[in-house]
Order: C-alpha cells, then structure tokens, then sequence
C-alpha cells in the first residue's frame, strides 16, 4: 500500500492555530451533498472537539489537533486506489471506507457514494479506526449507497 500523506502536517502544530488544509473543488452536485453533510457532522469525534481548519468551507471539517487531528475532505477525487483489488476496505457502521495506512495515521474514504468524503486521522489514531463510524449516520443521512 503507497504511502498517504496527511493533510494537515504542517499546519497541525501546537501552535493553537487550525490547520491548513487544501479545499477540493467538486462538480455542483457533489458540493451540494458536500454542504448538506457538513451541516450533520458531530461536534466530537474520537474523543476530539470540533475544530474546523483553513481556510473555513462546507468541503472540509476537522477535530483535535496535532498528532489527535482528525480532518475532512468531502468532494475529493477518486482515489486511485479504489481500482486496487488489493485495497483495504472496512465497513464502519454501514458505511464502506477505503483504507490506507501511513506511518503517520490513516485515511479513509467512502465507497459506494456521489461524493467522496475523506477522513485522515492523525498518529493517535494510527491503531484505532474506531472514530470513523461517528460519522456514518451523517454520511448515510445526506449521501445513500449508490448500491
């Protein structure tokens, strides 16, 4: 499995500033899904207070910060891992997600939806996949299977 980058690297620092991550730029449908699902995300995730990075969008959210950050994307592109059949995959609570491990976490992107939401979760989280199901209910709620 290639390596992933987490988004918020550099700008998760113990600075107290939020961090800065790029904003994707989806096709309208995909943004009005992307809209609606930011308005159902939680306000806590793994045990993380909301806290939404740079610049402020309807695309992106986050939680936590430094190696405790859990961050957003909604509206990405495909990956193209999804085309791997040797892809990890996991369904958290009913929702499928892509999974890709890295030396300093995990990304996780839905499968089998309009929009492709990605969570990266910060080195904290690099055993513990767990806090990805809080957001199955808001992503069952505003974008259904395609299935």
């Amino acid at each position: 499995m290639p390596a992933v980058a987490v988004l918020c690297a550099a700008g998760c620092s113990g600075s107290g500033s939020a961090p800065k991550v790029a904003v994707p730029e989806p096709p309208r449908d995909q943004a009005a899904v992307c809209k609606a699902l930011h308005k159902k995300l939680p306000a806590k995730v793994g045990g993380q207070d909301r806290r939404d990075p740079e610049p402020s969008s309807d695309l992106t959210a986050g939680w936590g910060s430094g190696d405790a950050s859990i961050v957003l994307r909604c509206g990405i592109a495909r990956p193209k891992e999804m085309s791997d059949p040797r892809s990890e995959a996991v369904d958290a609570d009913g929702v499928n997600w892509l999974v890709q491990q890295s030396s300093s976490g995990q990304t996780f992107t839905t499968t089998y939806r309009s929009a492709y939401v990605e969570v990266t979760m910060g080195a904290k989280f690099a055993q513990d996949g767990t806090p990805i199901a809080q957001f199955a209910g808001a992503v069952k709620k505003t974008d259904p299977s395609t299935l």
